[in-house]
């Protein structure tokens, strides 16, 4: 069973979910990127999963939109399956998306204490805008995190079926 290429991508809920990972991903990049750094090791971790997981996401989106989980792509099945050894692209694809998702689930997850941990050291120490950024950068680090969360779960729903399926 291939999944959906090009436009259709964005007709099931897996596929919806990278957009919101995309806007609450990357207005964590953007709060984080132009807030005062009261810890820089902390809010340096936070940047850096912002960002690694921003590219991540795009990456896979759009390898989904080239449609190169189905069979339609030879060549890219050729060289993942002699690289990773899959048989099976298609449950490659899907052990795949499960696998980033969890990881981001988790980077996003450490991401919200580090940053929330953050925001409340400056409480008293900066201005009160500074203090609202950091605060806004752990709530949409909160968002991400559960939004990752839930396409993992669907991710991990949807490989386990495949591979009762084989």
């Amino acid at each position: 069973m291939a999944e959906s290429s090009g436009s259709e991508v964005f007709t099931t809920f897996l596929y919806v979910s990278f957009i919101l990972e995309f806007v609450f991903g990357g207005l964590v990049w953007i709060l984080i990127a132009s807030s005062q750094v009261p810890l820089p090791l902390a809010q340096g971790w936070v940047m850096f999963v912002s960002v690694f997981c921003f590219i991540g996401t795009t990456v896979l989106l759009f390898l989904y939109m080239c449609g190169s989980d189905n069979e339609e792509t030879p060549w890219l099945t050729v060289v993942l399956g002699y690289v990773t050894g899959a048989h099976y692209v298609e449950s490659f694809w899907r052990k795949l998306d499960a696998v980033c998702h969890s990881t981001a689930a988790l980077f996003y997850l450490s991401a919200f204490i580090l940053e929330a941990w953050a925001a409340s050291t400056m409480r008293d120490s900066f201005t009160q805008e500074h203090y609202l950024e950091n605060v806004f950068a752990a709530v949409f680090s909160y968002v991400a995190t559960l939004l990752y969360m839930v396409h993992a779960v669907f991710s991990l729903i949807r490989w386990k079926k495949a591979a009762e399926e084989l």
